[in-house]
């Protein structure tokens, strides 16, 4: 799934497509693995960047063919030569702006009319800072649509492979696929400290075992 002007490569390798509001950190969240930064290549017909990430696993090597919508959101809506072929997608929120997660349903609809059964990874981004809007408890989407869901922070790299290596397992077929590797990551641009590290880990495991409730999400309307 690489661009016409992208070489291919002899491993495999998949189409992953990011979504969600601009500014929600998408860009810099692929631009963190180097490889991501130094490769990205930019399609303007279709108004996308795509940049190609390889991780190294336990079975060889893989490729993410990352397309991102590098700010064509606010042009109401993405035309489905965005999605189509995807066999991986993102969808990313910040969790610092509620708007970002009431339009997640919006996100994830307009993905699964054109990609139907693809595996999707749910990200809550930006939880380095302090005054999150969305807290883990409030995050249910993922649990009514079966997705997975990582809280993520770009700029510190927290969880940064989580996604991927779910993507990489749910793919291959295999929950044993691991990273053998770490991927070349950028310098963090701001830490989390582990007392934050372990608040976020508590209140997820808190959120995940709480009840779903018809109206969990009308708290956002």
């Amino acid at each position: 799934m690489a661009l016409p002007n992208q070489q291919t490569v002899d491993y495999p390798s998949f189409k992953l497509v990011i979504v969600g509001d601009g500014g929600t950190g998408k860009t810099t969240f692929v631009k963190r693995h180097l490889t991501g930064e130094f490769e990205k290549k930019y399609e303007p017909t279709i108004g996308v960047e795509v940049h190609p990430l390889d991780f190294f696993t336990n079975y060889g090597k893989i490729r993410f063919y990352c397309w991102d919508t590098a700010g064509q959101e606010k042009f109401g809506g993405l035309r489905d030569g965005y999605y189509i072929h995807g066999q991986c997608a993102i969808i990313m929120f910040d969790v610092t702006t509620r708007l970002t997660y009431n339009n997640v349903p919006t996100w994830h609809y307009d993905l699964c009319r054109v990609c139907e059964n693809i595996p999707i990874v749910l990200c809550g981004n930006k939880v380095d800072v302090k005054n999150r809007q969305v807290k883990a408890k409030q995050v249910t989407f993922h649990r009514k649509k079966n997705l997975q869901y990582y809280e993520i922070s770009a700029k510190s790299n927290y969880n940064f492979e989580k996604p991927f290596l779910y993507l990489a397992r749910k793919l291959a077929g295999d929950p044993n696929l691991h990273f053998v590797e770490s991927p070349a990551l950028a310098p963090p641009e701001v830490q989390i400290d582990l007392a934050a590290d372990n608040n976020i880990k508590v209140e997820a495991a808190a959120a995940a075992s709480r009840p779903l409730h018809d109206d969990d999400d009308e708290a956002f309307d």
